[in-house]
């Protein structure tokens, strides 16, 4: 295995050149989903249930809305869009025969994964700012770390979608590890509620750390246990970006 380079750029450049082409038939993923799901969430399930640690549920539940959305984002990219270039448009055989190494593809398609995270991420955080959700000046941090949300998700989801047959076993993915986290990861509930064993296990999930530490910046609360949630990601990130690079190039290169 090489390291990637600078051509990883031009990847990502392509896929953002795609995107800029597509872009008003991808608006409603980025924006009006998320927000459906914030706004029947906050204010329709909110009125239902009492404040959770002083705050109400709109306000609780906003933050994991915006990590589990970067996440969202990132995986589809990175699994049945990456799927589609590297198998069905035969893309990526293309890109491989120049002077770009599968390394510099892979890392091209996890910055690309991550870029999609970001703007979502950055849409979801304006919308709850104008209604009040967020009002602390850390919350701005969220930006970046949804970039950096994205990297960890999207290196997982290329690991996936590298060792998978078909594109249609991208759903046992879904249903067996992200569907399952997203409802398990602090983003709906505080985690203290579920019993130990539960909740040892939700803090192994990625998406948790994910969650607590955009919930932290969010509201200002900056403790400790924020800096070891970012650990958590970039040791998160560290592992599968690895692995999909292995696993990538042994699906490319036969």
């Amino acid at each position: 295995m090489t390291l990637p380079t600078y051509r990883a750029a031009r990847v990502w450049q392509r896929n953002r050149d795609v995107f800029l082409r597509l872009w008003k038939t991808e608006l409603g993923g980025i924006v009006a989903e998320p927000i459906v799901i914030l706004a029947a969430l906050g204010f329709g399930l909110g009125a239902y249930v009492e404040s959770i640690d002083g705050k109400t549920y709109a306000e609780f539940v906003a933050p994991g809305i915006i990590a589990s959305y970067a996440m969202f984002h990132a995986v589809f990219e990175c699994t049945f869009s990456t799927y589609l270039r590297m198998e069905t448009h035969r893309i990526f055989d293309g890109i491989i025969v120049t002077p770009l190494s599968v390394e510099d593809l892979v890392l091209g398609e996890v910055t690309w994964g991550a870029t999609r995270s970001t703007l979502t991420a950055t849409a979801i955080l304006s919308f709850t700012y104008v209604l009040g959700m967020v009002s602390s000046p850390w919350a701005l941090l969220i930006i970046p770390v949804s970039f950096v949300v994205g990297l960890m998700f999207a290196s997982i989801a290329i690991t996936a979608t590298a060792l998978v047959p078909y594109l249609n076993s991208l759903n046992n993915f879904f249903t067996l590890f992200i569907t399952p986290m997203w409802f398990f990861s602090g983003v709906f509930f505080p985690l203290n509620e579920l019993p130990a064993p539960m909740s040892i296990l939700a803090w192994l999930m990625p998406l948790t750390p994910a969650a607590h530490m955009v919930r932290g910046l969010a509201f200002g609360e900056l403790e400790w246990s924020l800096l070891g949630s970012f650990l958590a990601m970039m040791g998160f990130l560290g592992f599968f970006l690895t692995l999909a690079l292995h696993s990538m190039r042994r699906r490319l290169i036969k």
